[in-house]
């Protein structure tokens, strides 16, 4: 993605209407009914289709339940609409939620806990400026929660995985949805690497795996920095969601 596209949709960003939710009275006990009502795919009821949803809502509330009533930092790569961005905001009412797209210019929703940055995160040099601009700016380092639902192309994700669980807080968990994507869809598998799962069963196995993206010894850092892995299948054939959790 060049720079003068990521300009343009950072304009139309700026420039478009949003939906404020900071003063939303809304149940904030179900992530699924909060999944629902913000129009996420991430609910068991993709409202906006009127058809079955991922589902992936129960195993958010059980992963993460911990974090519930905490001040967290979350990081969501591929936010689109930035409805599941709105759900998280009003599931964990402490929350800063910081997102990552390369389209921008799809946000329709504003609220004082949300930033939205246009960023290619194959961009590893703007990547970093990026993370280095955010902790200065609200005083922070790293995350607790990071979130991978981008473009789901079997190399986005691996480079997902090289680049930010680096960035996560000590018990910090990264989530990557719908990582078999790869498994499914020929146009998601880009590039000649093993799949998603067989890189994460390497991880938890403690076991080196060829790849051109993540080298051996960013290898030995993941496997000598993941406490463990969960893996979960939701609703539809494509549904498949996992997470990472850091010593």
């Amino acid at each position: 993605m060049n720079f003068f596209s990521l300009f343009k949709r950072k304009i139309i960003y700026n420039l478009k209407k949003k939906i404020s939710i900071d003063n939303d009275k809304y149940d904030t006990q179900s992530l699924d009914s909060l999944f629902y009502y913000y129009g996420s795919d991430k609910a068991n009821i993709f409202k906006k289709k009127n058809v079955k949803g991922h589902g992936y809502s129960i195993f958010y509330e059980n992963e993460l339940k911990n974090f519930k009533n905490r001040k967290i930092n979350i990081l969501e790569i591929g936010s689109y609409a930035g409805s599941s961005a709105a759900a998280f905001a009003k599931y964990f009412p402490e929350s800063k939620i910081f997102c990552f797209d390369i389209n921008i210019s799809k946000f329709e929703y504003r609220s004082n806990q949300i930033h939205v940055f246009g960023i290619d995160i194959n961009n590893e040099k703007e990547v970093k400026k990026t993370l280095k601009k955010i902790f200065k700016l609200y005083n922070f380092e790293n995350f607790n929660l990071i979130i991978d639902d981008g473009s789901h192309n079997l190399s986005d994700i691996l480079v997902s995985l090289k680049i930010f669980f680096k960035y996560l807080k000590s018990s910090g968990i990264l989530i990557i949805e719908d990582f078999k994507h790869p498994n499914y869809y020929n146009y998601n598998k880009n590039i000649d690497h093993i799949f998603v799962n067989k890189v994460l069963d390497n991880l938890q196995n403690k076991k080196f795996f060829p790849s051109q993206i993540i080298s051996k010894n960013e290898q030995i850092n993941l496997i000598n920095s993941i406490e463990k892995i969960q893996i979960y299948k939701g609703n539809l054939t494509d549904s498949d969601i996992s997470f990472i959790k850091k010593k």
